[in-house]
């Protein structure tokens, strides 16, 4: 378990090597045994593939390319106002994900190009979108994080990486048309998974040191 927390990172460059739904739904079983304030289970999860997968990609990439700005955010991606440190960490991890694209922070379509590489979900095979029930607070919301961390351990365990994608939202009304979410259901995020493409740069942003985010009470 050490090692699948150590090696996941969201990769950002997949082969297209195909993934067996056996794997999927192996790795999918399991995750159910997550953590969940109830027993609620609040997330629903849609796995698309092949050529609806394909035609979700070619859609949004159209609209990436075309300077759409997306449709209007459920929620807020970050807070309106960020402080330090929490802006130094940002930022620092986005000079690395950009140098590691090959994308100049300084590059005016800078947006537009990100935008389209996540469309394309960086060439995986497979995308988990999760929803989640719109009468659902914010404990719910944590369990689908947890939920979908499992999920990206068990994968690693499976010798597959993945890149959780937040920016699926921009394009939420792209992705409902594909999988048929209905309007009960909010989308929280995709996550991309597949082999790792070979030869591709690996990013591996760095972590606060424990001593900045961790305190030890008593003995």
């Amino acid at each position: 378990m050490y090692e699948a927390v150590n090696s996941r990172r969201a990769v950002r460059a997949f082969s297209d090597e195909p993934v067996s739904k056996e794997t999927l739904e192996r790795v999918l079983a399991a995750a159910t045994r997550a953590p969940s304030s109830g027993n609620l289970q609040p997330w629903q999860v849609y796995v698309v593939t092949g050529e609806p997968l394909a035609e979700l990609k070619r859609r949004a990439t159209a609209r990436a390319l075309a300077g759409d700005p997306g449709d209007e955010r459920e929620y807020p991606m970050y807070p309106a106002e960020l402080t330090s440190p929490y802006t130094d960490r940002f930022a620092a991890a986005a000079a690395q994900r950009y140098a590691a694209l090959g994308i100049d922070r300084d590059d005016p379509d800078r947006p537009m190009k990100i935008a389209a590489l996540n469309s394309e979900a960086f060439g995986a095979p497979v995308v988990l979108f999760c929803y989640l029930d719109r009468t659902m607070g914010p404990g719910q919301w944590g369990d689908a994080g947890m939920h979908l961390q499992t999920v990206m351990l068990l994968l690693r365990a499976e010798g597959l990486h993945s890149c959780p994608q937040v920016m699926w939202t921009m394009y939420r009304r792209t992705v409902s048309q594909i999988v048929g979410a209905d309007d009960g259901l909010v989308l929280f995020c995709g996550v991309s998974v597949g082999f790792e493409k070979e030869g591709a740069p690996q990013l591996r942003t760095a972590r606060a040191d424990m001593t900045e985010t961790v305190r030890f009470i008593g003995g």
